[in-house]
């Protein structure tokens, strides 16, 4: 009677929906990164990453995303996976000032065309080993880059270098920033996420940022003039783990994690990014917003001494320093070819 009674209710409980709690994970990550919760790269990228980790491990998996910031901020994301505040991040290189010299040589004007062909040249170096020695401190999953860099300003329209004059410029990294002092402009460092409040107070008179990022962090609503310069720069990211956390995972979870890493990866980050380009310029001219392109881009002679200038000073800089700045510039004005 007693055994009729509980098949019973277990069949109730089935007919209801009622389940048992789901089995824990055997591993759970948390991933930090600066883009809004809102945003596309979000969804599309970080969360569709965790969504197949998850469903290739059978669930032994499990990655909770912290965006915008909060776990820990743009400039500090990399140590916080270095000394595990989180367990993985998606961030700029470039924020970690002096850190990755060598992977900043993709910044350089000239070497990539948009997002996908940055992403293949920048993923290629570190599968060939010529900046890997720099990511020894965790688990590179995989590297990317955003689209052609350009100059969002909120009054003037930039025609020439000689309009950047006495204009505070939001700039990423430091390369970026010896690019708008060679043109005559203030940089002004500060992560992406700052720049609206910082242009909307006055602090900054511009941004230099893809389309992509006007987009995102909605500098279209405040920044109507927009300064397209073919191969001004390009920014490098990385998604890296924990080194620590990774190895210390089973060796079939540590297969799930490899076959979500490198080129396959990188190249979907690129055709996101290049995406979100084209919307962010849709953005704007459904705005009714001035654009001016320079003709000829970053060849366009009034633009290229400057953008010569600071490419020689980089490269002559990590020579010094003692590291083979121009064979990796090299290599990837090399892959520029192989990847288009």
């Amino acid at each position: 009677m007693k055994k009729s009674l509980v098949s019973t209710l277990i069949a109730a409980a089935i007919a209801l929906g009622t389940q048992l709690p789901a089995q824990a994970a055997d591993v759970k990550l948390r991933f930090a990164h600066f883009w809004p919760a809102v945003s596309s790269t979000h969804k599309n990228l970080y969360q569709a990453w965790a969504d197949t980790v998850e469903k290739e491990s059978g669930g032994r998996i499990e990655v909770e995303i912290y965006p915008s910031s909060t776990l820990a901020k743009p400039p500090a994301q990399y140590e916080a996976v270095k000394n595990r505040i989180a367990d993985m991040t998606a961030t700029i290189q470039g924020y970690t000032a002096n850190r990755f010299p060598l992977t900043q040589v993709v910044e350089l004007p000239g070497v990539s065309d948009n997002a996908g062909h940055g992403s293949c040249i920048i993923q290629s170096l570190y599968d060939e080993g010529l900046i890997s020695q720099e990511y020894q401190d965790t688990k590179p999953l995989f590297l990317f880059t955003h689209g052609p860099g350009l100059i969002h300003t909120r009054d003037k329209l930039i025609k020439e270098p000689a309009d950047f004059a006495g204009l505070r410029i939001r700039r990423p990294t430091l390369v970026v920033s010896n690019l708008l002092e060679g043109l005559g402009a203030q940089p002004v460092g500060m992560p992406a996420p700052q720049s609206y409040t910082s242009m909307q107070r006055g602090v900054i008179d511009g941004v230099a940022l893809p389309w992509e990022g006007a987009l995102v962090f909605r500098l279209n609503e405040l920044a109507t003039n927009h300064t397209e310069v073919g191969g001004l720069y390009t920014l490098s990211f990385i998604v890296t783990m924990n080194k620590q956390v990774y190895e210390g995972m089973p060796a079939d979870l540590k297969a799930v994690i490899d076959r979500n890493t490198g080129q396959s990866w990188s190249k979907r980050a690129g055709i996101e990014f290049d995406a979100l380009d084209v919307k962010g310029r849709a953005a704007a001219v459904e705005g009714g917003h001035k654009i001016h392109t320079i003709e000829d881009g970053a060849k366009n002679p009034a633009w290229k001494r400057v953008f010569d200038a600071a490419t020689e000073s980089y490269l002559d800089d990590l020579e010094k320093r003692g590291l083979p700045g121009r064979k990796v510039y090299a290599r990837a004005l090399e892959l520029a070819k192989s990847c288009r």
